[in-house]
């Protein structure tokens, strides 16, 4: 049977019975071997939901994290034979992580050249006013604006920092005057180009987490 998933629409397959049902949580024994727990009662620290004690993170879950940044349209199958689990208890901790908003979200990345979308900027906005009530209007501003692909508050000099996209720099410069110095409460921008991208999309590095189990 398969199960959608609600934050991207991608369909995981799961093995009948599962989530709960006949399916046993496996346990590894410390050979590496998967073996179940029999008679359909569930083992194990997580449990039904795929959950784990006090929110903590087990082994399992963050190699499904690794797993699913480096190659998001894996079946559940393949993800299961990667992190050493069966495919009952892969598809609970996926699902677990996905509801507790560990995983927020699956995105296509997108080659922004192949596009036409030549020029990268990286935007400092100084505000006019420093109130709460002006920041937050500018900040709803930014957020409806497509050609800013991300949007930082900052400490020291200036007030946001932009990730801008357009296709040349005409286009760029026709979106600054016409539309980043229009914003409410603007008093100035300053611009600097990416002349090359030497890393973008990264990963999130999980090296620091203390996997329990």
């Amino acid at each position: 049977m398969a199960s959608k998933n609600g934050a991207s629409g991608k369909t995981m397959r799961v093995p009948a019975g599962s989530p709960g049902g006949d399916d046993a949580e496996d346990g590894v024994g410390p050979g590496g071997s998967i073996g179940g727990t029999s008679g359909g009662s569930i083992g194990g620290a997580n449990g039904l939901n795929g959950g784990a004690p006090n929110g903590e993170l087990d082994r399992y879950h963050v190699a499904i994290l690794a797993e699913l940044q480096r190659e998001a349209r894996l079946s559940n199958a393949e993800l299961a034979v990667r992190i050493g689990l069966s495919p009952a208890p892969t598809w609970r901790r996926v699902r677990w992580l996905e509801e507790q908003g560990f995983i927020t979200g699956y995105r296509a990345e997108i080659d922004r050249r192949r596009l036409g979308l030549g020029v990268l900027a990286f935007v400092r906005v100084d505000a006019d006013r420093n109130n709460g009530a002006a920041t937050k209007e500018l900040e709803e501003a930014i957020r409806q604006l497509p050609e800013v692909i991300a949007c930082h508050y900052i400490s020291g000099a200036g007030t946001f920092e932009l990730e801008v996209m357009a296709t040349d720099l005409d286009a760029f410069s026709r979106f600054s005057i016409d539309t980043l110095l229009n914003l409410p409460n603007v008093k100035d921008i300053h611009t600097s180009f990416s002349l090359g991208e030497v890393k973008a999309g990264g990963a999130l590095p999980l090296g620091h987490l203390k996997p329990k189990g």
